[in-house]
């Protein structure tokens, strides 16, 4: 492997590396100041990872985070801030619900048509941000930030008994979806579980992104476009059009975020449903420097530290906080942007010093060759 390439992975690896152990640092100068031993709760979460209960909780989790984060970081790599993946993919589940639970086809035309309608709610809901910005020039964060609070808006009304919900005991649902639309997963046994059937969609989401941003014309228009839209039009890349089609992706793949633990588990939309995953997944996208490989590791951490940390409820003789999971998790997002900005800046340093030296190189050859001419 050239020296080049060995540089640019230890950059990729030190910045993640640098944030964990920053992360875990801050966590434990934490738990001291609070008179706790600062080592016990990581042994007794690493712990967890040994039951089968625990993985398979931590997997179906992490599809999720997963799917969320690909969303985000197609807006990060057009240098789009999609902050709205939280609302998009929440009012894509209530909109798959509803339908899911009025609509009965056969089983393959049923899953297809749940899937269409979840891109395309998502779809629809980034595309405002993105007409808003392309048309009169409105920051995608504060439109995506105001489209959260609509979406919660427009679910609570969809939610309503008088329009499609149905109200099972203090819980207001969407009413169960017809079994033709449930996507078995695999079952492990009563004891473990089972595994989310699109935990697998999540897999190929992650290998199309892969190869829709490496291996196509649309892919390196879109990094293009993200790295300086001036030079992008330069070459011929319509830039507006590009923020458009990225926010409509980045919004259909929102759209499918909450469809593994809908479609595997609930199978209906409720009050209990969970919020706050766009938000998780933007520190996921950013810990795995929107790399495929990266963020499906980020997003396995971040399920870890959700999943087990009800185990320091266990703790003995006083139990830890499940709170120290979350301190951890903002800790991390924080330690990302610092280590990242310094790993940028030592490679940065690193490049400039190596043009320097082959610049002084070619110079101290070229005047050896013309000493040699003049003799």
């Amino acid at each position: 492997m050239k020296k080049f390439d060995k540089e640019r992975m230890l950059i990729a690896v030190a910045g993640p590396v640098i944030a964990l152990v920053l992360a875990i640092a801050l966590t434990s100068v934490v738990l001291l100041a609070s008179d706790r031993n600062p080592f016990e709760p990581y042994r007794l979460m690493l712990q967890q990872l040994s039951y089968s209960d625990v993985q398979v909780l931590i997997v179906n989790q992490a599809s999720l985070y997963y799917i969320a984060a690909i969303a985000v970081a197609l807006g990060f790599r057009m240098n789009l801030f999609n902050i709205g993946v939280d609302g998009q993919y929440r009012l894509a589940a209530v909109m798959t619900a509803v339908v899911g639970a009025n609509v009965n086809l056969p089983a393959p035309l049923q899953v297809v048509l749940l899937l269409l309608v979840a891109m395309c709610t998502g779809a629809f809901w980034a595309g405002i941000a993105g007409v808003l910005k392309v048309t009169r020039g409105v920051s995608e964060v504060v439109a995506t930030i105001m489209l959260n609070a609509i979406a919660t808006s427009v679910i609570g009304y969809v939610t309503l008994a008088n329009v499609w919900g149905v109200q099972v005991g203090d819980n207001m649902t969407t009413g169960v979806m017809h079994k033709s639309g449930w996507i078995p997963g695999i079952n492990l046994g009563s004891d473990v579980g089972e595994i989310y059937g699109l935990v697998f969609l999540a897999i190929l989401l992650g290998i199309g992104y892969w190869i829709v941003l490496n291996r196509t014309r649309f892919g390196f228009d879109l990094r293009a476009t993200g790295a300086s839209e001036t030079a992008a039009a330069a070459s011929g890349v319509d830039a507006r059009r590009m923020i458009l089609v990225s926010m409509l992706i980045s919004g259909a793949v929102a759209g499918l975020a909450g469809l593994p633990l809908l479609l595997g588990d609930t199978h209906t939309y409720s009050l209990s449903f969970p919020a706050g995953l766009g938000f998780t997944a933007i520190g996921i996208a950013l810990l795995g420097r929107n790399n495929p490989g990266g963020i499906a590791l980020a997003a396995l951490l971040w399920a870890f530290l959700e999943k087990a940390s009800p185990a320091l409820d266990f703790a003995t003789p006083t139990p830890y906080e499940k709170e120290i999971a979350t301190i951890m998790e903002g800790l991390i997002v924080f330690a990302v942007v610092i280590s990242y900005e310094a790993v940028r800046q030592w490679g940065l340093r690193r490049q400039q010093s190596r043009v320097g030296a082959e610049l002084a190189a070619e110079a101290a050859k070229k005047n050896s060759e013309s000493k040699g001419v003049t003799a």
